[in-house]
């Protein structure tokens, strides 16, 4: 059963680290939204903390502000458009720091008091604010290389990113039942999001994983080999994606061997795993490659006997970095990049949605979306575990997305 101090301090932790990400951006900053699917830094800070005030507290700071801050919650009421995000200028970026603050008071004074069911909602809301880092971070990036200056976010030197990756390696895993998923009913400790519920056991026939994600320059081979013009490695909507937005490289990938970044513009690291690929490049490189995406069930199946270590946000280095060369068996299944997966997201048998408005958290996309796994150099460690599922649609590129092969045995 939580605890009211524990929910407090991790309360108080998240929070700070969402302004500690935002404090780099100026007003003009906070304000850019640079497509439909990213929201301007502005609006995560609002929004996540508008998810306390709607789902926590029942009291509004200021009512005409429901309707700006709801992302998609249906029974929550009206909300304004998606799209429309970059327009909101009011409340200013003060004043909804402002708000922050006061919301802040009201929930650590009511987690002083809190019934168990309002320390459930508001341990959900931290980690729904984690995901926003997340977002904050990958939407700022987009926003910064859709301008002609490509400005850094960061322009400190970081901890190198450098290194020599090793050789790939197939490490193989026999043919088992297995257990994935979250096990709720059986009340298994640690947070987890409704979408992983309930444990079940599958069959998984025996695969080899590749030791490491992709790098950059195994990736480079691929485009240098015609990747992007042979129709034949591509599914049919990824092959109509690519002629559409004219793919030829993944996003970011700059002339002369440079990237974009969150540090700017800054030479490739060829070592380091690739990024910024949508499902249907990562199953065009597996297919060139003589591999294939392993299912989410292998993926977990390789995941769960492991701790949860890697290049995650906590180390700053705000991009992926090479595997380690000491390294045994399967190597960074955390951190780094998302890593693409072969399986389509779908409820779990026995998939039973939060209740009430926050039913609509998981569940009502589950159709047409990829699962991913392993979090990534933009997520917080904290945040990730072996069962989360991430999930975003097929064709999406500018969350940090890379590619694990698997094969058949």
């Amino acid at each position: 059963m939580l605890e009211a101090a524990e929910v407090a301090s991790r309360y108080v932790a998240v929070r700070a680290r969402t302004e500690a990400l935002a404090a780099p951006l100026s007003p003009e900053d906070a304000m850019v939204q640079s497509m439909p699917d990213a929201s301007p830094a502005k609006w995560h800070l609002a929004h996540t903390t508008w998810f306390f005030e709607e789902f926590l507290l029942r009291r509004w700071h200021d009512a005409r502000w429901r309707p700006l801050f709801n992302s998609y919650y249906e029974a929550a009421g009206p909300r304004h458009a998606r799209a429309g995000r970059g327009v909101l200028s009011r409340p200013t970026l003060d004043e909804i720091r402002a708000w922050r603050a006061a919301v802040d008071d009201r929930v650590l004074s009511m987690l002083q008091r809190a019934e168990p069911r309002q320390l459930e909602v508001a341990f959900l809301g931290t980690h729904h604010e984690e995901q926003h880092q997340e977002l904050l971070l990958t939407d700022v990036q987009h926003a910064f290389w859709s301008s002609e200056l490509r400005p850094a976010y960061r322009d400190d030197e970081p901890r190198s990113n450098a290194g020599v990756a090793p050789p790939l390696r197939w490490v193989a895993f026999d043919e088992a039942i297995v257990g994935i998923g979250h096990d709720r009913t059986a009340r298994e400790p640690g947070f987890a999001f409704d979408n992983e519920t309930h444990r079940h056991r599958v069959l998984v026939g025996a695969f080899q994983l590749a030791s490491r994600l992709v790098t950059n320059g195994e990736y480079d081979a691929f485009v240098a080999d015609g990747g992007y013009e042979r129709p034949e490695l591509w599914l049919s909507d990824g092959w109509a994606a690519v002629q559409q937005h004219g793919w030829r490289s993944p996003l970011y990938w700059e002339k002369d061997g440079a990237a974009f970044g969150l540090r700017g513009v800054r030479p490739r690291a060829p070592n380091a795993p690739v990024a910024h690929v949508s499902h249907y490049e990562a199953d065009a490189y597996a297919r060139w490659a003589g591999a294939r995406l392993a299912t989410e069930a292998e993926w977990e199946r390789a995941a769960a006997a492991q701790s949860v270590r890697g290049n995650f946000l906590d180390e700053e280095r705000l991009a992926t970095t090479a595997a380690p060369r000491d390294g045994a068996g399967v190597t960074q299944l955390f951190g780094d990049a998302w890593e693409w997966t072969a399986s389509a997201y779908v409820p779990y048998p026995g998939f039973r949605a939060f209740d009430g408005a926050l039913g609509e958290y998981n569940g009502k996309f589950m159709s047409g979306q990829m699962v991913l796994r392993g979090g990534s150099c933009f997520s917080p460690r904290d945040h990730i575990r072996p069962t989360y599922r991430n999930f975003f649609p097929p064709q999406a590129r500018w969350q940090v997305s890379g590619i694990r092969l698997a094969r058949d045995v």
